[in-house]
């Protein structure tokens, strides 16, 4: 059989890379230097064109399943990785058989949750990766996708504000149908916790846990943490035919909590003057696609929480509450958050996203003003976030230059 590349590969320049090559051998130059997360395979990272690829090797049928698995979640807006292509037909230069290859486009940004640490993971920050991962999961059970295989070394995480944003970098063992089932769910959390324990231990014996973190209690978290959040999204609600306000309230925890919900089923209770409302649920990023309205802005949810407070902010102050939203913004991003942006230098723009770089001004420009007393604004904030904070932060974006600059 000969060489094939089969997807929608966006550079030709894919099919020219040394495939007659087992992965663990490939030549340096063409590879780049990025934080891998604990996989069962080879995977390699190259990059064609100024875009960064990672490339796993594995069998053909589990290449292909995992492809297709990851397409249909990228139709579904799931977050995943995005796939590009299937490489079969491997030989080596005797002719030998190699494993096929799945190429899958990096996430700029992203670090698997090892990469997350510096020094001892400390609880808040463990948390804060916990709280990720279980809204990647709730996420995905609600599409239908039975993961198999949950666990910290299967995701990625990017900077999202406080917090961070989970990506599923592992859809091997997954399964798409059109509702998951309730054991299917149930397995997926006990996988999830043995696996999570597993990874804590590991970290433990590292001495990169701190103190205070029982391994097995924050596996723990994890169960707790997704089923109260799948309860909110999913649970009846009761209420009287008067108290309306309480559906109100409802959809306002869940729009907070970054979902969307589209319809509302109500039925009334046999016998009572009661109503069993369940409000329809069908996507998560309420603040995302909001902010991508307004602004042309794409960003992770809290991001855009963070960014459309300010947002409104900017309104209040500028006395425009009877003004069009979309001229407001168009204000907005005009006169504050591109000012912000271009303040900082050049060659340090590379060292977060644009959404994360602004939410940590705006952070900086609130502790500064707290010790002084008074409002200190963005230009001297921006110009003290630049010297005192940003030139000393790690460079995160994952396209690299040939100076051999890593994430670290």
């Amino acid at each position: 059989m000969p060489l094939q590349m089969t997807g929608a590969p966006s550079d030709p320049d894919l099919i020219r890379l040394p495939w007659d090559i087992p992965l663990e051998d490939w030549p340096e130059h063409h590879l780049v230097a990025l934080p891998r997360g604990i996989s069962r395979h080879v995977v390699r990272f190259a990059r064609l064109a100024g875009r960064v690829y990672a490339i796993k090797e594995i069998s053909e049928r589990y290449a292909k399943r995992e492809y297709k698995l990851l397409w249909d979640l990228a139709r579904l807006d799931a977050p995943a990785v995005e796939p590009v292509a299937v490489v079969t037909g491997r030989t080596d230069a005797d002719g030998q058989p190699l494993d096929s290859a799945l190429i899958t486009r990096h996430l700029q940004f992203s670090l698997p949750y090892r990469a997350v640490l510096s020094g001892t993971l400390r609880p808040e920050t463990l948390t804060r990766l916990l709280d990720a991962l279980t809204v990647l999961l709730v996420r995905l059970h609600l599409t239908g996708f039975y993961w198999g295989d949950c666990s910290l070394s299967n995701t990625l995480f990017r900077r999202d504000a406080g917090a961070f944003a989970a990506y599923l970098v592992d859809a091997e063992t997954g399964e798409l149908h059109p509702m998951i089932s309730e054991g299917q769910r149930h397995h997926d959390i006990d996988v999830a916790h043995i696996n999570i324990y597993g990874e804590l231990l590991d970290l433990e014996a590292g001495g990169l846990l701190h103190p205070s973190i029982d391994p097995l209690l924050f596996a723990e978290q994890i169960v707790e943490r997704y089923h109260r959040l799948w309860g909110e999204l999913n649970s009846d609600e009761i209420i009287e035919e008067v108290d309306w306000h309480i559906v109100e309230q409802r959809i306002r925890r869940l729009n907070s909590l970054g979902f969307d919900v589209a319809e509302m089923m109500v039925r009334r209770k046999a016998g009572t003057g009661r109503l069993i409302v369940r409000p329809k649920v069908v996507d998560a990023g309420h603040h995302q696609r909001r902010l991508l309205r307004l602004t042309g802005l794409d960003v992770e949810e809290n991001q855009a929480r963070r960014l459309l407070n300010d947002l409104d902010s900017f309104r209040a102050a500028n006395d425009l509450r009877h003004e069009d939203e979309a001229i407001v913004a168009h204000r907005w991003l005009a006169e504050v958050f591109h000012p912000v942006v271009s303040a900082v230098p050049a060659p340090l723009r590379r060292k977060l996203e644009q959404a994360q770089l602004f939410h940590e001004v705006l952070d900086h420009r609130w502790y500064m003003s707290e010790a002084a007393g008074k409002d200190v604004g963005l230009p001297a904030a921006v110009a003290s976030y630049v010297k005192t904070v940003l030139v000393h932060k790690p460079d995160e974006k994952a396209i690299i230059t040939d100076l051999e600059e890593t994430l670290y």
